[in-house]
């Protein structure tokens, strides 16, 4: 089942083409909340604030690799926009000049409806004359991207990785029930973390991760950028090439994957270590940058 489902994705992947020297972003797992006791992103809204509008002015294309938006604890997306609206209004200058992919997860997969996408667009960015008309109404939510760029023969899929969490991809509403409706509570009142999400589940991480490598293998070696276990995953040369994005609801930082000029990287935006009460944010690489080739 799960070969399939990866196998559909990556037959439907949105075909996306790139120059050699051009600069992309991948966050994902933002877990975007109204900014309550269980808005896991509210402890990082002013870091990924200051990065994304470093990206923005630096010419990147920013590419939301799903769970941007927290739809299993908040039953309504207006709390959700009001608490994080200058986010919002962030992205929608990154839309204008075409330099946005969102992609939906397993948090938000409500938004592979184009019906629901649109409802909510109509609701909040009413538009004032009909150019940004079609700019909002033509935002779109991709399950994948398949990446190709200019010189390169091989391509990068881009999609969240619940693809290969059976029970994160077709049950996830009964997922999304308890989470809901019993663990959310939980957490807050005796510390006990989520069993359905692999980020909290350290044998239900391991086992999306193989499930991902043995795909990668079956396909001709296959490079994937995905998130969902919030492990940050950077691969040595030769090696499978699974790489995972990280989070961006890590302890006081958010983790990320850059690709400029052909190279890629792995990078954590976080507060400097001065402990003054104006501390920096600061960009820290972790790993590479490496050639793309190396891994394809």
């Amino acid at each position: 089942m799960v070969n399939r489902i990866l196998n559909k994705a990556f037959r439907n992947a949105r075909h996306v083409s790139f120059t050699k020297d051009a600069k992309i972003i991948f966050f994902s797992d933002l877990h975007k909340g109204d900014n309550s006791y269980a808005d896991d992103f509210k402890h990082n809204y002013e870091i990924y604030k200051y990065a994304l509008q470093s990206y923005y002015d630096q010419g990147y294309t920013y590419i939301e690799l799903g769970d941007g938006i927290e739809l299993w604890e908040n039953k309504s997306f207006e709390p959700i926009f009001k608490a994080h609206k200058s986010i919002f209004d962030l992205l929608k200058k990154f839309q204008r000049q075409k330099r946005l992919y969102l992609l939906w997860g397993n948090h938000d997969m409500e938004f592979r409806n184009p019906i629901k996408v649109e409802q909510i667009l109509h609701t909040f960015f009413t538009p004032k004359n009909i150019s940004d008309k079609h700019i909002y109404f033509d935002l779109e939510y991709y399950e994948s991207l398949l990446l190709s760029f200019e010189n390169t023969q091989k391509t990068i899929l881009a999609l969240h990785g619940h693809q290969a969490d059976y029970m994160n991809y077709v049950h996830w509403k009964i997922n999304r029930f308890f989470v809901r409706y019993f663990w959310k509570y939980m957490q807050k009142c005796f510390g006990i973390s989520d069993p359905t999400s692999p980020a909290k589940n350290y044998k239900g991480l391991i086992k999306v991760e193989r499930k991902l490598n043995q795909w990668i293998l079956n396909n001709n070696n296959q490079m994937i950028i995905c998130g969902h276990t919030h492990r940050p995953r950077f691969p040595d040369p030769g090696d499978i090439p699974l790489f995972n994005d990280g989070s961006c609801v890590h302890p006081e930082s958010i983790i990320g994957i850059e690709i400029e000029n052909s190279k890629i990287s792995l990078i954590k935006w976080h507060h400097s270590k001065n402990n003054g009460p104006k501390r920096k944010i600061v960009k820290t690489v972790l790993e590479g940058p490496e050639a793309l080739n190396n891994f394809f």
